[in-house]
């Protein structure tokens, strides 16, 4: 029995011992083989994202471009051009953003090639800006190229054309520019508009012509980034603080003296905006009485009676009012008994810091474009004179949803302010006067333009009322 134990052990660890099978070793190899793979994988993987992230941290401090997907753009018109069209806008920010507005219209109307309009810099504001330093010019190039074919500059005059220069006359529609302008252009091939202020009629026009000045208005002029920016930061820092107005308070040195309106000012005050009136040629009315005006309700109102009229309407003390103006005339003096009457007064100096306004200085339509975008988003909008901006931001304010407009009817209010003013009439009985005055359509509701066909100028402007374009969406404006 030892024996055969001995036997049986040995057999065993020859067994044991006896060298594995050449298939054996195969599969072997191979596990290895899968192993030293799979670390070297892992361990590359591992270095690529310790490298990844430690570049990461090394640009942290670096702003990073966030990615901007191409815009969609309309197909370009396929049309044959009958000529350059070049124009020299006029005036101020809102009246040679209606020119522009027309002027596509007018191109589109002609088939012209539309060169990118060159804003004032002649006049009194002086400002140096250009186009592109205003408005997002490749946003105007190629939103409208389905309707326009717009191009930056005029082309050399090895072209061999002679530049026609003209106004148009002025509140024209389609029969003046077709049978009158067309063959001007097709003889000249290059004319140039050198006023474009109210050269379009407000009334009779095609629908289609009129949608497009309102999808030029509304969605291709639009201002350079760095002004979106700065005017939406305005009005954050508005909302913040809760409702708030914008008061468009005209009361600037230029108004008065084109206006000849001086209520309320010395006579040193009176002759000067007299001269400066007298100095500027395209001024026409030189001797204007100014009471007269102002009885006529042709005047801005002056701080004083506004800060009447604010109470009157029921505009409490504690309300934040933002002042859309420039450099209001007679300066603090002027402005004490508004801030006074409501402490919570502010402008965009107050709420910026100045290294932020410092781009913009000296650039009269850039800062008022950070006015106009706080007046579009403001909860009630109240300018003291019916003029370009007044109307234009009314428009924009109607095609938002019709948000509150308070249009002073200035001829009202002079009649019951002075006879407030000489106590003929009570504090209540005033309140009660002025609200009565502005019921209805001045406070922006739901209206038609008011048409007077041998009186263009006495209609309503087409800008602050396009009623063609509201109401159903701006998918209107592309049909």
């Amino acid at each position: 029995m030892v024996v055969m134990e001995i036997q049986i052990r040995s057999e065993s660890s020859q067994t044991h011992n006896k060298p594995p099978s050449p298939r054996v070793t195969k599969t072997r190899s191979q596990v290895w083989f899968f192993r030293v793979c799979s670390c070297i994988l892992v361990w590359t993987c591992l270095f690529q994202l310790f490298t990844g992230l430690t570049n990461q941290i090394s640009r942290f401090s670096l702003p990073v471009e966030p990615v901007r997907l191409p815009p969609l753009l309309p197909p370009r018109r396929n049309y044959t051009s009958n000529g350059i069209l070049r124009v020299s806008c006029n005036g101020g920010l809102n009246q040679m953003r209606a020119a522009i507005c027309d002027m596509v219209t007018i191109a589109r109307l002609l088939n012209l090639t539309l060169v990118v309009p060159e804003l004032d810099k002649k006049s009194f504001w002086a400002d140096p800006s250009d186009f592109e330093d205003v408005f997002d010019i490749n946003h105007f190039i190629d939103s409208l190229r389905d309707e326009v074919r717009i191009i930056k500059r005029l082309p050399s005059k090895k072209y061999g054309y002679k530049l026609f220069q003209m106004p148009p006359v002025s509140w024209s529609n389609e029969k003046y520019y077709l049978h009158k302008l067309l063959p001007r252009f097709r003889k000249h091939k290059v004319i140039h508009f050198n006023r474009s202020d109210t050269r379009l009629a407000n009334n009779g026009l095609s629908l289609h012509l009129q949608r497009l000045r309102c999808r030029v208005n509304f969605q291709g002029l639009r201002f350079t980034p760095r002004i979106e920016a700065l005017g939406a930061k305005l009005v954050q820092i508005l909302q913040q603080r809760g409702p708030f107005v914008a008061l468009h308070l005209r009361y600037e040195m230029d108004m008065l003296a084109f206006s000849g309106c001086t209520h309320g000012c010395t006579e040193k005050e009176a002759e000067e905006l007299r001269k400066m009136r007298c100095a500027y040629p395209w001024w026409k009315e030189k001797e204007i009485v100014s009471e007269e005006r102002r009885v006529q309700g042709r005047c801005p109102l002056t701080p004083e009676e506004a800060v009447l009229v604010l109470k009157a309407l029921g505009f409490q003390k504690d309300t934040q009012i933002y002042i859309a103006a420039g450099d209001i005339y007679g300066g603090e003096r002027r402005l004490a008994l508004l801030k006074e009457s409501f402490p919570r007064i502010v402008k965009k100096e107050m709420l910026l810091d100045p290294k932020e306004l410092q781009q913009f200085q000296n650039h009269s339509s850039q800062m008022a474009a950070l006015d106009f975008i706080v007046s579009v988003a403001s909860d009630n909008f109240i300018p003291t004179y019916y003029g370009n901006m007044a109307k234009v931001v009314e428009g924009h304010r109607r095609y938002l949803g019709f948000k509150k407009t308070i249009l002073l009817n200035q001829k009202r209010l002079v009649e019951v302010l002075d006879l407030h003013k000489n106590k003929t009439l009570s504090w209540d009985q005033f309140a009660v006067s002025a609200k009565e005055a502005h019921e209805g359509r001045r406070m922006g509701e739901p209206t038609h333009r008011k048409v007077i066909s041998d009186k263009p100028k006495e209609e309503d402007y087409f800008y602050a009322n396009p009623h063609e374009c509201i109401g159903e969406g701006p998918s209107t404006l592309t049909d």
